[in-house]
């Protein structure tokens, strides 16, 4: 089983009768121990899954942890380039690791597809021919957010993030949106567990809102806090910090909340329903957007392999652009900036049965692209 494979391990894939000129090697950093585990293992459970589907001998995947380290991903990226001579990386979910290893690799001519990190330096003045996000640029679903809190009339939100670029361009994106007054506005330690005095921050602003971005545990941790410290404000966030996987940890605590995502379980289109169906089968749990993002990006690979040589990196970098494969979020296609063109939704948490989960209540953005494309130029 797939959810069983270990770092580093190697994944030959079946055969399926695709003609292809030469076969993909594929690079996968992700983070598979330690904080944001659970992020990186839905992207590998997510992609490993669409390969399995697949069943193409012409692919193989290396799946490597990079730890949430900077400096461990950049070692491993040199090793796939130089040793393993892989064609395709992919897998890196912090927007830190990110920038720390897309550059450099691409400038060696290879392809990099995103599942998860989208930092604005990469969608802007720092874009790249060979590189592919195929899961949004970092501020669209803060964007969403804020659109949301204005619709809804909150005037005065508190903001909160990480301090790394991520967190930047999450509230960057919000208050891009949002066009009201804030309360406050903070940066915290990145990997940061007890918010005690953020929280005191909060109560004492005269915040008719609040609004954070913190992923995986950071998450966890702040809202039982949240909860436990008796602010009766309303809350509002990105799908990062009400996930599948983080909500069954939150509890009681998460519900009702609203938040904004690309992607969601109940979206009405037959890849999606396949994906969850299958996910499912294949690993006894409910897909996140990350095992999502994670199988998009596969199917992504896949359908330029069905086209092109990925040694022809003219041939295979126009067969990535045309995102020719049913994504689970239904409409999707890449932008001159090769970040992606889609909706973002408006979430409930709520509870089905004994697991938590979300629905989606409204569209927040439609057609929504990114704030740095203009600057691109490729």
């Amino acid at each position: 089983m797939f959810k069983q494979l270990a770092a580093a391990a190697s994944v030959l894939a079946l055969v399926t009768g695709s003609a292809l000129a030469e076969p993909v090697k594929v690079g996968m950093i992700t983070t598979l121990s330690g904080g944001g585990a659970g992020l990186g293992i839905d992207v590998r459970d997510g992609f490993l899954l669409a390969v399995k589907q697949a069943g193409n001998t012409d692919l193989e995947v290396i799946v490597e942890d990079d730890q949430r380290k900077p400096d461990i991903a950049v070692q491993l990226a040199d090793k796939m380039v130089q040793s393993e001579k892989v064609d395709v990386l992919t897998g890196i979910i912090w927007s830190n690791l990110a920038m720390a290893v897309v550059p450099s690799v691409t400038a060696q001519g290879k392809f990099y597809l995103s599942p998860n990190a989208g930092p604005s330096a990469l969608a802007g003045k720092g874009c790249h021919p060979n590189y592919f996000n195929v899961a949004w640029q970092n501020d669209n679903l803060h964007e969403a957010a804020g659109a949301y809190a204005k619709d809804t009339g909150y005037k005065n939100s508190f903001i909160l993030a990480p301090n790394y670029p991520a967190g930047k361009d999450a509230l960057t994106g919000y208050k891009r949106f949002y066009g009201g007054d804030l309360a406050g506005e903070i940066y915290t330690k990145l990997g940061q567990t007890d918010y005690a005095a953020e929280l005191a921050q909060i109560r004492a602003s005269g915040a008719d809102s609040v609004f954070f971005f913190l992923p995986g545990g950071m998450g966890i941790s702040f809202l039982k806090q949240y909860a436990d410290s008796g602010i009766d404000l309303p809350v509002v966030g990105p799908a990062f910090s009400f996930d599948q996987g983080i909500l069954q940890a939150v509890g009681d605590a998460a519900l009702g909340v609203k938040n904004t995502s690309q992607w969601n379980k109940d979206l009405d289109n037959d890849a999606n329903k396949a994906f969850v169906e299958a996910f499912q089968a294949e690993y006894g749990r409910l897909p996140s957007l990350y095992a999502s993002q994670g199988y998009d990006t596969a199917n992504l690979l896949l359908s330029a392999m069905a086209k092109a040589d990925v040694k022809d990196a003219d041939a295979f970098r126009a067969a990535l652009k045309e995102a020719d494969f049913a994504s689970t979020r239904g409409d999707f296609s890449f932008g001159p900036n090769h970040h992606p063109v889609q909706d973002i939704y408006v979430r409930e948490v709520i509870k089905e049965g004994d697991v938590y989960t979300n629905k989606i209540i409204a569209t927040g953005l439609t057609g929504h692209s990114d704030a740095y494309a203009a600057e691109c130029k490729m």
